[in-house]
């Protein structure tokens, strides 16, 4: 369980890990060189960037990329319910 605390330029970030939790933190912390907050810092932010980057970035295939921009260059003709629904769209969006 963790709880944040906010000041004007930090916040407090705390949790309860087991000992066995702690203790490899504190070993790997060591390693490095670093403190076991500074570790743990690091830690988070890489493992926030790389969420957010699973979240926003979307990753497809060379030959899919390809595909892709031809269809991009030239688009095939609508199929026929995409020309009904742009039909609908604009009947829903005309003024009353």
């Amino acid at each position: 369980m963790s709880s944040i605390v906010k000041n004007a330029s930090k916040a407090r970030l705390e949790a309860r890990v087991s000992v066995e939790v702690h203790n490899k933190i504190k070993r790997a912390a060591e390693l490095q060189g670093r403190t076991i907050t500074d570790f743990i810092v690091a830690a988070a932010q890489d493992a926030a960037q790389h969420a957010i980057e699973q979240a926003e970035i979307i990753r497809i295939s060379l030959d899919d990329q390809e595909t892709f921009a031809k269809a991009l260059i030239n688009p095939p003709e609508p199929v026929a319910a995409l020309r009904r629904a742009f039909e609908r769209r604009k009947t829903l969006l005309q003024p009353e």
